[in-house]
């Protein structure tokens, strides 16, 4: 919906209380933000393509080549003989494979299967040595720690802990990000529930300033329909910002004096607008999110430019793209080194598995 109302109070800006000067500058923000939202909106589909056509069939070789590793480490885990740190080496590379594999739609159901198969395995493993850990824990408590600490600390394999703690850190952050989305939500449905009432509010109030049937000028009468449509059209829409402007203007030209808005008005329309603010922050965010686009890429971008631009997406397809690709070539090679025990021998001596 377009209509051109004027932004500002009263045409002297001069004139205008602090609090008004805001509330234009809050309207001047949310009509780029608008305009910021139909371009992310076209944009959408096309990068969306754009990532179809050139990612996914990279990503669907990746993974083919990375489960035909995890297939080819599992089978030499059963079949040959290995030394007590090589066999932590595969153990975390096969579990590593299963955390990216796992629940993944590029593969299909008999590879799911083993993936699935494959992770209850070393669940089922970790529980166990959790449980042993514990129960070496509670014995080493009750007895002289002078005499025993050496055979503790040689019972219990160092790398354990090791991974106890890299699963630590990646729980906090996992909570983190949980905690920040949660955070986002609330404050997208508050948004969303002051927008709400603010629209039913504004309207009701357009529509018993303009009422055409209290018109007695039929020139007036006519504009005032006019108006009253536009408000109609806008209410059916859901549009808040344009019942708003629409809702300043006609307040603006009501009788004939200039003495523009009340404080009470300006600050329910500040907060009505910061409610409609918020909403096409989070339209625009949503937009944003659904795309592929990893956190370093984002956090790289806003410190750059401050905001992300859709330029930037199309930069990091295709760095992506040459990354995966090189990803591609080397995980080939290492898979060609795994087929052959020496070739595997090689790797796990050089710590590259």
């Amino acid at each position: 919906m377009s209509f051109d109302l004027k932004l500002s109070v009263q045409q002297d800006s001069t004139n205008l209380s602090p609090q008004q000067k805001k509330l234009n500058r809050l309207i001047a923000q949310i009509e780029q933000q608008k305009i910021q939202l139909e371009i992310w909106q076209q944009a959408q589909a096309q990068i969306q393509q754009q990532a179809a056509k050139s990612l996914v069939p990279l990503y669907n070789e990746l993974y083919e080549i990375l489960f035909g590793q995890l297939e080819q480490l599992w089978s030499s885990l059963q079949r040959d003989e290995f030394s007590k740190a090589d066999l932590a080496q595969l153990d975390d590379k096969i579990q590593h494979l299963v955390s990216i594999l796992n629940n993944s739609q590029v593969l299909s159901e008999l590879q799911r299967a083993k993936v699935s198969k494959i992770n209850e395995f070393y669940q089922q493993h970790a529980a166990h040595t959790q449980s042993k850990k514990n129960k070496k824990k509670q014995t080493f408590e009750h007895l002289d720690p002078t005499e025993n600490d050496a055979q503790y600390l040689e019972d219990e394999p160092l790398y354990f802990d090791a991974e106890n703690d890299v699963y630590d850190d990646q729980q906090h952050q996992l909570e983190r990000e949980q905690h920040r989305l949660n955070r986002q939500k609330e404050k997208r449905e508050q948004a969303k529930k002051m927008a709400e009432q603010s629209l039913r509010m504004v309207y009701l109030k357009i529509a018993a300033i303009i009422h055409p049937d209290r018109e007695q000028d039929e020139q007036l009468k006519v504009e005032k329909t006019e108006l009253l449509q536009q408000a109609n059209q806008a209410y059916e829409l859901k549009d808040l910002f344009y019942l708003l402007k629409l809702q300043i203007q006609v307040e603006q030209n009501r009788g004939t004096t200039q003495k523009g808005l009340s404080n009470e008005q300006i600050k329910f329309y500040k907060l009505a607008l910061d409610a409609q603010k918020q909403q096409l922050d989070a339209q625009i965010d949503e937009i944003i999110e659904s795309l592929n686009w990893t956190k370093q890429a984002k956090l790289k971008s806003q410190k750059s430019s401050g905001s992300i631009q859709i330029a930037d997406v199309y930069k990091q397809l295709e760095a992506d793209c040459v990354v995966l690709k090189q990803q591609i070539k080397w995980e080939k090679e290492r898979l060609k080194q795994m087929s052959r025990l020496k070739g595997l021998q090689m790797l796990l001596e050089h710590e590259v598995l």
